[in-house]
């Protein structure tokens, strides 16, 4: 399809391939062939080449305008939406622009309206010199998806030009016996104008010894010569003026003038000649200065100074003066100036020979320009996008190239490439035009920027290589979640502590960047038996230090667990958990506890011991636990101050309370022991308790005093219940006394050398413990308020102390109440006690021997 549109001097041609026609034509024509060899494959391969053929030829086709040269600036050239049949907003979207290889941007694209305008002042002169066509060439860039369109501009020529001669006055020198038909080749009149605007024609004023006559050069321009119709005669005359008209082909045409001086002169027989009229020479460019060209070589027959030839330039333009000189007496032609075979392909050289008589002969020396591989590839970015996301799709178009090669043929075809390995490639998109696209997926974590370097080669020998460096950042996406270092951590915390106490800090590293590496950390929700686990800890949500909100008391909490969250600041977020052990670690801040004897009552109880009592007899045994645990738990007995030092001796890891000695008559009847019990702290912490002791004389006056565990109106109450069960235990305990004591005679012998020893066969299980006894598993705590019943044999002197139906009193805290647990935390350490005391503590508390004996119970 051809279209046309004139818009005053402006005519706009546009042509492109709108149908496939021809195209499937021609594939009908390859389908009847292929179906004469019954090949169905090699239909459809037709058929589809066709296809692409008919896509490309879409795809590709140029646009093509023409205008006047020396039109106003701000002239429309074309509608560029028109042309390319798309809505005028979405030049705007797709980010329609001009791109063009001069330097010297001549249009201009009103994104607003689409029209094509003129930018910069035409002048075809100055563009194309006597190039013709005159093209401006120039591609428009759309984006998303990315699209060339080529398109070019024809610059008219129009006669703004009228012809010019170098010279005003050209003398010839005729010599008299010059023959009629004899020509003289006149200098011709330049025009800078093409075509019709060019020199058309000369004419001379009317002469009946010259005509003119207007030949056609081998560059296309006329020229004239000089046609002698009339031979001259020197004595007749010696000199001929004429007028030589230059016109040209305009409307209205222009013309231009120049005097022609012909000098007749006297007989000179023979002429200088040129072997050929015209000769053709190659030169290579960058040629060095003085480089021979050509010479040319004259002949004369004349002898003498008739017969000595001259060289000269005849009417050649000033570039080739300053391209070449010529010698005057040898005709060689050298190199003076810069060849360039991008700037002129051929130059034409005008030899005039001339001899001492003044005749002279013309020739012609065309000059071609060899391509020399001198121009290294230009590579220019029209195009870029930077920074790109690193979420980029392969085959994201980064950046669009440019290469070209002012060389010609081989010397200017390019080869293009990314150097090194990266994840980018080159795609050839149109003509000379490349996209940088993304090969695969990117990582800003690994890489956040990329320096490509493009590198174009020529196919020259020696080839020539240049190189450009596109930089392009990756912006990053949150596509990495903060991370802890280890997936749990344990944090020991003293107990006792003070509240907002830094204990420790939690630290999560992101890969990501900026607001998608800023991490906020954050407790989650969980409990520690019925309270939440923040009521404990809190977080700083900026930098992960952990802080305590409260004491603790390791015998309330020892340890727990939490869950710290890690968020990253992205868009959606991304987070990653990390799990907190705390462990409560113990200080000595609970002082032992006296279980036996109770303290408590307002009058302690007395211990009876028989007169008869040996050395190494076992009185009773002190009970005493510690809240704290491991070593800070350890508890040591030790006797203080008694009434009679050398008598009683306290063990000082069980708590035994033995005879030193025999008790003898002299011994006080009443013994008061005061007992420190320390535990291994540090500091140490200690309680004080104190024991009366009776000795008695074989039980017969027993003497108890037991702690008043009631109101002081409950006991004057029960007075006389006590009484009268005092008096049936007493009388209960005497008959049963002189029994035993017969029995304890006869096997004193045997086990008057026996220690304390546990009774075989009465230890319970961890879980099978009865529920009044005392939990010793490491809380430091006790089950329930119990009470003692104390049961004596009659030679308990050389048997064990043991507790019947323990029955745990409850003693006052700090607070005047004790909280007693029920069982053990199964997270908790275990309870360390030294090896003796753990013995002493079991045979108190878990013992049970059945005794013959027994004392009548007080309430």
């Amino acid at each position: 399809m051809h279209f046309i549109q004139k818009n005053s001097s402006t005519e706009i041609a546009l042509s492109g391939d709108v149908s496939c026609n021809r195209e499937f034509s021609q594939a009908s024509r390859f389908l009847r062939m292929a179906s004469k060899l019954e090949t169905t494959r090699l239909q459809r391969q037709v058929v589809t080449f066709f296809l692409l053929l008919c896509v490309t030829s879409a795809v590709s086709a140029s646009f093509k305008y023409s205008i006047d040269e020396e039109m106003e600036i701000g002239s429309l050239v074309t509608n560029i939406a028109n042309d390319l049949k798309l809505d005028i907003r979405k030049l705007a979207s797709r980010k329609a622009r001009i791109m063009s290889e001069s330097n010297t941007q001549y249009f201009q694209l009103n994104i607003n309206s689409g029209d094509l305008l003129i930018k910069e002042r035409i002048d075809r002169e100055e563009l194309c010199g006597h190039l013709d066509p005159c093209v401006l060439s120039f591609e428009f860039l759309l984006e998303n998806p990315v699209q060339f369109h080529r398109a070019e501009v024809r610059v008219q020529d129009i006669n703004d030009n009228p012809p010019v001669f170098s010279n005003k006055q050209m003398v010839l020198k005729i010599h008299e016996l010059s023959q009629p038909n004899t020509r003289f080749t006149l200098e011709r009149a330049l025009d800078s104008d093409l075509g019709v605007n060019s020199v058309q024609n000369y004419r001379i004023v009317p002469n009946k010894h010259f005509q003119l006559d207007v030949q056609n050069g081998s560059d296309g321009r006329k020229y004239a010569e000089l046609v002698l119709e009339k031979q001259l005669d020197h004595e007749e005359l010696q000199e001929v003026n004429l007028i030589l008209f230059a016109i040209d082909g305009g409307r209205p045409p222009k013309s231009g003038t120049a005097q022609i001086k012909i000098l007749v002169q006297d007989a000179n027989d023979n002429f200088p000649q040129f072997s050929h009229s015209a000769y053709k020479v190659q030169l290579r460019e960058n040629s060095a200065q003085n480089t021979l060209v050509f010479k040319t070589e004259a002949s004369d027959q004349d002898q003498g100074i008739l017969g000595e030839i001259t060289y000269s330039f005849s009417q050649v333009s000033e570039k080739v003066l300053k391209l070449f000189k010529l010698n005057q007496s040898t005709g060689e032609i050298i190199v003076r100036g810069f060849i360039d075979f991008e700037e002129a392909r051929t130059h034409e050289i005008n030899i005039q020979a001339t001899d001492g008589g003044g005749l002279s002969a013309h020739s012609k020396v065309i000059v071609e320009i060899l391509d020399e591989n001198d121009n290294s590839p230009e590579v220019i970015i029209t195009s870029i996008v930077s920074p790109i996301p690193e979420d980029s799709l392969p085959g994201t178009v980064i950046a669009v190239l440019n290469v070209r090669d002012r060389d010609s043929k081989e010397n200017g075809k390019t080869v293009c490439s990314v150097e090194g390995v990266t994840p980018f490639s080159l795609r050839s998109s149109f003509k000379n035009y490349y996209s940088l696209v993304t090969e695969i997926s990117l990582d800003r974590e690994k890489v956040s920027e990329y320096n490509i370097t493009i590198i174009a080669t020529d196919c020259g020998s020696p080839s020539l290589t240049s190189q450009e460096t596109v930089r392009v950042q990756i912006s990053d996406i949150n596509d990495n979640p903060p991370l802890f270092k280890q997936n749990s951590y344990t944090i020991y915390v003293n107990e006792n502590n003070s509240p907002s106490l830094l204990i420790g800090t939690l630290n999560a590293v992101d890969l990501d960047y900026e607001q998608n590496a800023k991490i906020t950390y954050a407790l989650l929700p969980n409990e520690v038996g019925e309270i939440s686990v923040g009521s404990y800890f809190s977080i700083n949500p900026e930098n992960g230090n952990i802080y305590a909100l409260q004491s603790l008391d390791y015998e309330k909490i020892r340890n727990f667990r939490a869950v710290v969250r890690a968020t990253d600041g992205g868009s959606p977020s991304l987070s990653s958990n990390a799990t907190l052990h705390f462990q409560v670690m113990d200080e000595n801040d609970n002082p032992p506890i006296i279980l036996y004897p109770i303290q408590e009552s307002t009058s302690l109880s007395s211990d009876l011991v028989p007169r008869s009592a040996q050395a190494d007899y076992l009185v009773t045994k002190m009970v005493a636990v510690d809240g704290d645990s491991g070593q800070n738990a350890w508890l040591s007995f030790k006797l203080l101050k008694s009434t009679d030092a050398s008598l009683f001796n306290v063990v000082e890891h069980n708590g035994e309370i033995r005879t030193t000695r025999p008790i003898t008559e002299r011994d006080n009847i009443k013994q008061k022991l005061i007992i420190v019990v320390r535990d291994n702290g540090k500091p140490s912490l200690s309680t004080t308790a104190i024991l009366n002791i009776l000795l008695v004389d074989g039980f017969s006056e027993p003497y108890m005093q037991f702690p008043d565990l009631h109101s002081k109106d409950a006991k004057d109450s029960n007075l006389t219940l006590y009484l009268v069960i005092a008096l049936v235990l007493i009388s209960f305990i005497f008959l049963v006394s002189v029994t035993v004591f017969i029995v304890v005679k006869i096997i004193k012998s045997r086990r008057s050398q026996e220690k304390y020893i546990s009774a075989p066969g009465n230890f319970y299980g961890e879980n099978e413990m009865p529920n009044n006894l005392i939990d010793l598993s490491g809380t430091g705590t006790l089950s329930q308020s119990y009470r003692y019943e104390v049961c004596l044999t009659t030679e308990s002197g050389g048997s064990e102390f043991k507790f019947l139906r323990p029955l745990l009193p409850s003693f006052p805290n700090h607070s005047g109440t004790i909280e007693v647990n029920a069982g053990s935390n199964p997270n908790s350490q275990p309870f360390s006690n030294p090896p003796d005391q753990d013995s002493s503590i079991e045979d108190a508390a878990k013992i049970f021997v059945e005794k013959k004996i027994c004392r009548e119970e007080y309430l």
